[in-house]
C-alpha cells in the first residue's frame, strides 16, 4: 500500500472533530448540562464560570466542525490546543490525575499540535480553495 499521508490526516481530524463534539453536544442541546459544567468550572476557580463554560463548549464545537471539514484548521488547531493547555493546568494537574485520567485530554492537545503543523492535507476544504 501506497503511504498517503492526506488520509491519516483525514482521519487524526475526523477523529478529533467528532470525539470532542460528542463531548460537548450535551452542553449545547441542554442548558441545565451546562450549567452543570459551569459548576465544575466554579468548583475550579475560573473566573465567570457559565461564561467560562459556554466560551469552552462554544469553541470546541465550533472548531472541530472546522477540523472535521479542514477549514483553517491551523487556527482551530491552536485555539484547540490553548483550550487544552488551560483544562490541563486548571483541572488535570490541580486534580492530581494520573497519566491515565489526563491521556484523553493529552490525546487531543497533541492531536490538535500536529494539525497545526501539517494543516489539513490534501483532504480538505482549505486545499480545494486554494486550487
Amino acid at each position: 500500500m501506497k503511504t498517503n499521508p492526506a488520509i491519516g490526516l483525514l482521519i487524526l481530524r475526523l477523529f478529533i472533530g467528532f470525539r470532542l463534539i460528542y463531548g460537548v453536544i450535551d452542553n449545547i442541546l441542554s442548558w441545565d448540562k451546562l450549567l452543570e459544567f459551569s459548576e465544575f468550572l466554579a468548583a475550579h476557580s475560573f473566573p465567570l464560570p457559565v461564561v467560562s463554560a459556554l466560551l469552552s463548549v462554544y469553541v470546541q464545537f465550533i472548531c472541530s466542525a472546522l477540523l472535521i471539514v479542514g477549514f483553517k484548521t491551523r487556527l482551530a488547531a491552536i485555539v484547540l490546543v490553548f483550550n487544552f493547555i488551560v483544562a490541563f493546568f486548571a483541572v488535570h494537574i490541580p486534580d492530581h490525575d494520573s497519566i491515565e485520567g489526563m491521556t484523553p485530554a493529552l490525546a487531543m492537545l497533541f492531536g490538535c499540535l500536529t494539525l497545526f503543523f501539517t494543516g489539513a492535507g490534501k483532504l480538505s476544504i482549505e486545499k480545494e480553495i486554494s486550487q
